[in-house]
């Protein structure tokens, strides 16, 4: 028996129990709409995808050729048409997840209308938008087995088809995949880390990314004026966040710690050192200090630290801030991320300036040195000019090689030049292009990568695609624009948009008013649906 079949089984023998008051409902519709909705919590979403994402974990140390990927998304919509495309394009989600970006959230979803990228939008937004995701995500795999279903009652006549739907159904891999949820910094003390956790949990996020800055002076990785916490603070945000899991039952939960200290030069607390060498006397190595030889030397309100045998007085800033020596980053990453994944974090986010593989080994290398297992998420940044750097990454390499380079301008001298469209067919353009394509791979074989993620390339792929139909539609195109360029390209690339009424869930709701009031149902589909001219 199918399991399919089984489904409508038990839910036979369940109206059977009630048939004095059930006897009009159908089990198989039961069996169909339970199908449709698999997954009745969050919980059950995030333990699911915990699941998925530990035995990819699993299998990526067995062979760093299977990492995985995801892109950002800032709505359901978005997040549900990349999980439908992949499924057509790819066949299968296998090691695909979703991104949850607090960049966008904070530039498209706050109430308070496009924000910085500083933990001001409302902390209750993240775990709303996990919620929304999911609600696309599901309603994507009620849009298919209603689909299957249709074909199901298409094949009653005859066995053998009804047979190989039934396999589809039984074989029908959920549009639902892991996210990795972006709580910034922590929206507040380990308390507020703890409760807004619990809240992205309960809505199914089974990965939860959070990072070493300060919470109340957040700043975008790629931006200037980051301010980094001590160890012991962020340690205690780690905690918060696994005891959330733990409280919730979602005993396998991932948590992605992130540092910024390669391009945060300050930190907003000095320490207490309790022993020579701790983490807080290891961070306190970090800062930029001068000696202090006599009393006399320090004005009123200076501070100062007893560091390895010697009175310094830390470098501190008019706004209260101190001053980490400019040579200390790296060091100060490498003990980010070894504290942070010997304190149960479960994988490493090192936030660059750029996208080289040569930098992000390096870095993992001295990780592994303590920690052997260590995996990283990593951010492909849409705030690099990927085109610009893999050119002038070639160009250099060409130079270097004693190759003639005479075509092509000298950063040093024009910068940005190598941006032109007029390279775009060049050889070393080509060799750019090709080492951008291999970047993914490459990174994740030598440089511990596991997951690939773009953080918001669907806020610039809104932004483009707008652009482009307000230009021709407002112009001499008019409603070619969006005849040419959108609809005509949906249909020919049979994208489930086009038809925009049954994506939107009507043949569903049309579907379920004839289980509810069967031939009494007034019905949206039919022969004047204007669907059926696609």
């Amino acid at each position: 028996m199918s399991a399919y079949q089984q489904e409508i089984e038990s839910a036979s023998q369940l109206i059977e129990a009630n048939r004095t008051t059930w006897s009009s409902i159908n089990a198989e519709h039961v069996a169909r709409m339970r199908l449709q909705n698999r997954f009745k919590t969050g919980l059950d979403i995030a333990q699911y995808t915990a699941d998925i994402v530990r035995a990819d974990m699993a299998a990526y140390d067995a062979d760093n050729s299977k990492y995985t990927q995801s892109l950002g998304c800032w709505h359901g919509f978005v997040a549900q048409q990349v999980m439908m495309a992949i499924k057509r394009y790819q066949g299968n989600t296998s090691r695909r997840y979703i991104y949850l970006s607090g960049w966008m959230v904070a530039a498209l979803r706050s109430r308070f209308g496009p924000l910085p990228d500083q933990s001001m939008h409302e902390k209750t937004t993240v775990p709303d938008l996990i919620e929304e995701i999911y609600t696309f995500l599901k309603q994507a795999d009620a849009r298919e087995l209603h689909h299957l279903f249709a074909e199901l009652d298409r094949a009653r006549g005859n066995g053998a088809d009804r047979v190989a739907v039934e396999r589809k159904i039984d074989d029908f891999q959920t549009h639902v995949v892991p996210m990795i949820a972006d709580i910034d910094a922590g929206f507040g003390n380990e308390e507020a880390t703890y409760l807004l956790a619990k809240r992205m949990i309960e809505a199914g996020a089974c990965a939860i990314q959070i990072e070493n800055q300060v919470s109340d002076a957040k700043q975008c990785g790629h931006q200037a004026g980051k301010v980094t916490v001590p160890h012991e603070d962020f340690l205690s945000k780690i905690h918060a966040i696994r005891y959330a899991f733990l409280e919730l039952g979602i005993d396998n939960g991932i948590i992605v710690a992130r540092t910024d200290s390669l391009g945060a030069n300050l930190t907003q607390k000095v320490p207490v050192s309790r022993r020579p060498g701790d983490l807080a006397s290891q961070y306190i190595d970090c800062l930029e200090t001068t000696p202090v030889h006599d009393l006399g030397e320090l004005n009123d309100g200076d501070i100062t630290v007893h560091q390895q045998g010697k009175i310094v007085k830390p470098a501190r800033l008019e706004n209260g801030l101190y001053a980490f020596r400019p040579d200390t980053a790296v060091e100060r990453v490498v003990l980010d991320c070894v504290t942070s994944l010997q304190h149960g974090a479960d994988l490493l986010w090192i936030e660059t300036e750029k996208p080289s593989v040569s930098q992000i080994a390096a870095m993992v290398a001295e990780i592994r040195k303590s920690v052997p297992s260590a995996k990283l998420v990593y951010n492909n940044s849409p705030s690099f000019n990927w085109t610009l750097a893999f050119r002038e990454q070639v160009r250099a390499e060409w130079v270097k090689a004693g190759r003639d380079v005479s075509a092509y301008p000298d950063p040093a001298v024009l910068p940005k030049g190598l941006m032109a469209a007029e390279f775009d067919s060049s050889e070393l353009a080509a060799e750019a292009d090709a080492l951008v394509q291999r970047f993914q791979q490459e990174a994740s074989h030598r440089a511990g990568i596991f997951h690939h993620l773009i953080t918001l390339p669907t806020y610039h792929t809104a932004a483009l695609s707008t652009d482009v139909l307000a230009e021709g539609y407002f112009g001499d195109l008019g409603m070619l624009a969006y005849v040419r360029d959108v609809q005509r390209r949906e249909i020919r690339r049979e994208q489930a948009s086009v038809k925009h009424q049954d994506l939107a869930g009507s043949a569903i709701g049309d579907e379920h008013k004839e289980y509810f009031a069967g031939e009494n149902a007034l019905l949206a589909g039919g022969a004047d649906n204007t669907m059926n001219q696609f």
